[in-house]
């Protein structure tokens, strides 16, 4: 899960920066002035103004002459990886079959620095209020995929994450807000080989999830189904989705 050594020699700096342009624009930042753009990134104004212009040339940005925001053309970016990457098609017929069996929505999800990113899923979701929208950042903390991928985490780069965390928001009063409570879902993970969480994003819903590796021993990614807790005891839900979940992995690990 530790990022490998890179050779200084073949980095674009033009293009991290272009990527960091359109990293800066969020819930928040919907529109961004050249000088927004440059504090939010890091580089000078004049940089900025130029990768905004030229974003804007390429199509990926609009401008009404001062601000500037993204356009749907963006969303080509995620969904090239949809398309391209054989992992999310190799886990759909599986997310199909766990969500048949135990109902709920089943997903799958990846790390991405320090945060999960769900790829694909299948099914109806149990989330009212909130929900793991396909390509959307999720904190790992409030979820099971996320727990799971953390246990597959050397401790440094678990030490890292938690140390960059300054404040975990408490999304319901169950939410685990401090980093020793963190910590202590990612090595019970670790220790069980599988994550448990309960309502950690939203009020009466239970997350499972295990890690799915290929056949090097790479983590790849985390399975995991969300249910409604309703009466259903922990025991009794983990009874149930856990070998539906331990199936898709072992499967998948034959053909990663």
């Amino acid at each position: 899960m530790d990022k490998p050594a890179f050779d200084r020699r073949d980095w674009i700096a033009g293009l991290e920066k272009g990527l960091r342009i359109i990293e800066a624009f969020n819930d928040i930042n919907q529109r961004l002035t050249a000088s927004t753009a440059a504090r939010r990134t890091g580089i000078t104004r004049t940089a900025a103004r130029r990768y905004l212009h030229t974003l804007q040339h390429l199509g990926y940005l609009e401008s009404d002459g001062q601000l500037f925001w993204l356009t749907p053309r963006v969303l080509r970016l995620g969904w090239s990886f949809l398309d391209s990457a054989r992992i999310t098609r190799a886990v759909q017929p599986h997310l199909q079959r766990i969500s048949a069996a135990v109902g709920g929505a089943a997903y799958f999800a990846v790390l991405d620095e320090d945060d999960v990113i769900y790829v694909a899923r299948d099914g109806a979701t149990c989330l009212r209020n909130v929900g793991f929208v396909l390509g959307a950042p999720v904190s790992p903390n409030v979820s099971s995929a996320g727990i799971a991928l953390l246990s597959c985490c050397s401790g440094k780069r678990v030490n890292r994450w938690l140390m960059k965390q300054r404040r975990f928001v408490p999304f319901t009063p169950y939410t685990v807000t401090t980093r020793e409570g963190v910590r202590s879902l990612i090595e019970g993970a670790r220790h069980k080989g599988y994550a448990l969480l309960e309502q950690q994003l939203e009020p009466k819903l239970r997350g499972i999830a295990v890690p799915i590796h290929s056949h090097s021993g790479r983590t790849v990614g985390a399975i995991s189904v969300s249910l409604a807790m309703e009466s259903e005891s922990p025991e009794h839900a983990v009874a149930r989705a856990l070998p539906r979940l331990r199936e898709a992995e072992y499967s998948l690990l034959a053909s990663l």
